[in-house]
């Protein structure tokens, strides 16, 4: 499975919790955000498919920064990207005052954008390591399928 930013019909409209949206069109949001986040150099930008294990949002886009100052780069950034493609910005943000871990809450999904060593004290990828993964590939400019998470057999 590849999701490009660009598929047509990706982020059509716009919406909350609730409003029915698959996880198809959380996931081509997502892929403007990782697209977004590498831009800035972000690292290792991982989207977790949580829409079977967690009722509230259908993915987690996940990633990091060397410094609280390249993680309000980085989240700007997202912000800037999913506003110009159409997107809006997020329902709410949380944590910019110290910027170690900041949340963007965007209904469908989730964007956590971490300082390294909070990434690695949270890890988020350990604790909804049930969940599919896909990953940023720059060369490819999509997310690409890295795991299939413990419920792709259900």
């Amino acid at each position: 499975m590849t999701i490009a930013p660009n598929a047509p019909g990706a982020w059509a409209g716009s919406g909350a919790i609730g409003v029915g949206l698959s996880a198809d069109r959380a996931l081509g949001r997502c892929a403007v955000a990782a697209r977004a986040a590498s831009s800035k150099l972000a690292r290792e930008v991982v989207v977790l498919r949580v829409d079977k294990l967690l009722g509230l949002t259908d993915a987690f886009l996940i990633t990091s920064g060397a410094n609280s100052r390249q993680v309000r780069t980085i989240t700007d950034e997202i912000e800037r990207q999913l506003k110009l493609s159409g997107n809006g910005g997020p329902l709410s943000v949380e944590g910019l005052d110290d910027a170690r871990w900041v949340l963007m809450d965007y209904g469908d999904f989730v964007v956590h954008v971490f300082v390294e060593e909070a990434r690695q004290f949270y890890d988020l990828e350990h604790l909804w390591g049930d969940a599919p993964t896909l990953v940023w590939d720059d060369e490819a400019g999509a997310l690409v399928r890295a795991s299939e998470g413990a419920l792709a057999s259900n």
